[in-house]
């Protein structure tokens, strides 16, 4: 196999102990509604969704990296081409395998930009999980039919959880699938009654069913997600926990 696919280790939420694998935000992200956002890949310009209830964090951040908006349709390209779940699965395999540091974390965190974007897709996930019982594959989603449509197949250590906000939120409760949802502050999540999930920690606890993740990362100059992470700011808590430096800024919409 001649091409494989960029994987990543940790980020400034994740340790360095979680292989990354991401595609296209937006353009990979059928079911999404209240985030749904895209950077073209050739402009680099963002395509503004102007009913969005805050700016998708993976679109910024292709917007502002061109390096990751490639690495990502890189992935997004490689994946299209293999046509069958088999063929997939395959590929992801041998790119987590092909570097010491990706075949020996035991975490694998599924689309910190993107989603699945196809059952086929969905499916070389389950496979791949199943192939390396070894590690925690665990994913974020909003493409709630696929996961559905294989409800009684999923592994136990490939951990979904329904991210609030998409097309078919219906199947949340229809289902009774683990959930999250982007809260704009501290007191909004206690009024929930949702702990707040700093490190994806809650995604792969199968004790926990519902949860929340504070607003984050680059958001239109003025919106009410601004003035939120302003006002969290000023609480000392930037990006993800207390003490996180980098997110909060903003941006003009055009």
């Amino acid at each position: 196999m001649h091409k494989l696919l960029k994987l990543g280790i940790g980020n400034a939420k994740l340790k360095n102990d979680v292989v990354i694998f991401d595609l296209p935000a937006g353009h990979s992200c059928k079911f999404a509604k209240h985030c749904a956002e895209s950077v073209n890949p050739t402009t680099g310009l963002l395509n503004i969704n102007p009913k969005a209830k805050f700016r998708c964090f993976a679109a910024t951040s292709e917007l502002i990296s061109k390096a990751a908006r490639n690495k990502r349709w890189h992935n997004f390209e490689l994946i299209k081409e293999q046509k069958s779940a088999i063929k997939m699965a395959k590929l992801i395999i041998a790119s987590i395998n092909a570097d010491d540091k990706t075949r020996v974390a035991p975490k694998v965190r599924i689309h910190t930009s993107g989603d699945f974007f196809n059952q086929i897709y969905f499916n070389a996930w389950l496979m791949v999980a199943k192939a390396m019982p070894h590690k925690t594959f665990y994913a974020y989603t909003k493409s709630l039919k696929f996961w559905v449509a294989r409800l009684n197949e999923i592994p136990l250590n490939f951990h979904l959880t329904a991210s609030k906000g998409g097309k078919t939120d219906s199947l949340i409760d229809k289902y009774n699938l683990k959930n999250v949802e982007v809260v704009f502050s501290i007191e909004e999540a206690e009024n929930k009654g949702l702990e707040i999930d700093h490190d994806d920690s809650h995604c792969y606890d199968r004790n926990c069913k519902k949860y929340a993740l504070l607003i984050h990362g680059v958001q239109a100059a003025g919106s009410f997600a601004s003035k939120s992470i302003i006002a969290l700011k000023k609480q000392g808590i930037n990006g993800y926990h207390r003490g996180h430096v980098g997110a909060g800024r903003q941006i003009k919409a055009a």
